[in-house]
């Protein structure tokens, strides 16, 4: 992300300072270097309506001022909750002005009298900085943007899909991370006799009851490497020796974040006979 010089010759600048004399030695300058937005006021109790309506990108600030000094500008600009990324650089001629300002949120200052060639390095280096920092904001804002829509189109999707389980399927499941079932809906119990866990979940031996382990280790294949997958087919031989068919499809989650989180999927029980599950076994 840079910044080009055209940018930084089209910034706002604001020049503040009662003596009439140095605003136009300033004005002068900073129109010669080819700035093309500049603005000026002898009058600092201006300051915050003309910021208020502007929004310039540098303010250039006297700090010795009657009725109303540059601080004190400075802290109306933070009461009015403007950014506090705005760049000030405070006019200054005494050491202990410099240090104040830049404890009361100045960014820089420019010692009087001036040296032209410091004005400008200092001007050049500090709109540079504003401008890329107003355009990572823009940047923050537009993927922020992003996400909102992206979240509420995930959530439009999962709607839909809820929708669909409850025509096209037997039972609806979703699995965490880490494979633990968070939901699980429809009767599975009653289709598949067991706990719809025990077949998506790895066999240790111990909880085969009957299921196809060739065809249960290709499905954690899948869900292993996030792949989604579409009417997988596995079969199990319950305790009377009856042999019952089922098709599952399911695809992986992903959060906002582009972060694993889960699958989830549909299944239903289907006739062994019919030509579908003939073709998909």
């Amino acid at each position: 992300m840079t910044v080009s010089t055209a940018e930084i010759l089209s910034a706002s600048i604001l020049i503040v300072d009662d003596q009439e004399a140095n605003v136009k030695l300033l004005e002068r300058f900073l129109r010669t270097a080819g700035y093309q937005d500049v603005a000026s006021t002898t009058t600092p109790q201006e300051v915050a309506g003309l910021q208020r309506a502007k929004h310039h990108d540098l303010i250039l600030l006297d700090i010795q001022m009657p009725g109303l000094d540059g601080f004190g500008v400075m802290e109306r600009l933070k009461a009015e909750a403007y950014d506090s990324a705005l760049p000030i650089i405070v006019l200054a001629t005494k050491p202990e002005q410099k240090l104040r300002a830049l404890q009361t949120g100045a960014k820089d200052f420019i010692s009087k009298p001036f040296d032209l060639l410091e004005v400008q390095t200092r001007i050049r280096n500090m709109l540079e900085v504003r401008l890329l920092h107003k355009k990572l904001a823009a940047h923050n804002e537009a993927l922020e943007q992003a996400v909102r829509e992206r979240t509420a189109e995930l959530r439009r999707s999962e709607e839909r899909f809820r929708r669909l389980t409850e025509l096209a399927s037997d039972w609806h499941w979703e699995q965490d991370e880490s494979g633990r079932f968070t939901e699980v809906s429809g009767p599975v119990q009653e289709t598949l006799g067991i706990g719809m866990g025990t077949f998506l979940r790895p066999s240790d031996g111990s909880d085969r009851l009957g299921w196809d382990e060739a065809e249960r280790a290709q499905l954690q294949a899948k869900i292993a490497a996030r792949q989604p997958f579409l009417d997988f087919a596995f079969s199990r031989i319950d305790g009377k020796g009856a042999r019952h068919c089922f098709r599952v499809s399911g695809e992986p989650m992903f959060d906002e974040a582009c972060r694993f989180t889960g699958y989830r999927g549909i299944g239903a029980e289907v006739d062994p006979g019919h030509p579908a599950q003939q073709l998909l076994t």
